[in-house]
């Protein structure tokens, strides 16, 4: 049972993935400042977010958020902010969020039911390690944008090569990135960071390119973890049955070949 916070402590979150571990914890609902969509680092504050925060006694953040302070200080109020730091995109690291983010909130005055979820973050743990093997990936080649190599790299695949976002990519470290991408199946881009360096990579070295999430756009991230394995699925189901080279043509010469010996009957 989902245990509701006793207190009148008004919630806010910076991001999708903190809002919903306090969600899972206590059933509260609570504010986002930066949409999933975006990288939070990289996100501008609007007169909206300083309203979502006028209330608000407590504000948890990933401690990366430039823009907090600036938050706290056009609210005008003296509000608590909690950082949460570290990534949380393996379940190991995400269990380690939800301990930290539920001890916050006992010192808050709120209730949580932490044994419960981590429970549900062991059988996700379960679920993914079981559909990393029926889908192939332990073992598969890959590259990926360094902040999805947790994830990826739990997953089993082997990852070749990371690169940093694109703003970072030098063209010595292009240069690298396709020097020991060569042989990946998947490039695996990072969703908030943009895709056109994924598919420039992938394009280099022929691979498909994948973009997966690290913020959910619904629900918590451990189902956000399972869509984004569904998704390095279907793309590495899309690789394996790519045609060779040549087949495109080489049926095109089949099928007018065909069509003349039936003309000819």
């Amino acid at each position: 049972m989902i245990l509701i916070g006793v207190c009148d402590a008004k919630i806010v979150c910076t991001t999708t993935v903190l809002a919903s571990i306090v969600q899972d914890l206590t059933g509260e609902k609570c504010e986002v400042i930066a949409p999933p969509t975006i990288c939070p680092a990289h996100y501008d504050i609007k007169p909206s977010d300083v309203e979502k925060v006028k209330d608000a006694d407590v504000i948890f953040c990933h401690g990366f958020e430039p823009w907090v302070k600036e938050l706290v200080k056009a609210s005008g109020r003296n509000i608590t902010v909690v950082k949460v730091p570290g990534p949380w995109n393996t379940p190991q690291l995400l269990r380690e969020k939800y301990v930290m983010v539920a001890r916050a909130l006992e010192r808050l005055g709120y209730e949580v039911d932490l044994e419960r979820c981590l429970k549900s973050i062991n059988e996700t743990e379960a679920y993914l390690k079981k559909f990393a093997e029926e889908h192939g990936f332990v073992g598969t080649p890959v590259v990926c944008m360094q902040w999805q190599k947790n994830f990826v790299e739990f997953l089993g695949f082997k990852v070749l090569a990371t690169y940093p976002p694109p703003e970072m990519v030098s063209a010595k470290k292009y240069e690298e990135v396709i020097e020991k991408g060569k042989g990946a199946k998947l490039v695996i881009d990072n969703l908030q960071s943009g895709t056109e360096l994924g598919k420039k990579i992938a394009k280099e070295i022929g691979a498909v390119e994948v973009a997966i999430s690290n913020f959910p756009t619904k629900g918590n991230v451990s189902e956000m973890m399972i869509e984004n394995a569904e998704k390095l699925a279907k793309a590495l189901e899309g690789k394996n049955e790519k045609r060779t080279p040549g087949f495109e043509a080489i049926a095109t010469i089949c099928g007018l070949a065909l069509a003349l010996i039936v003309r000819r009957l």
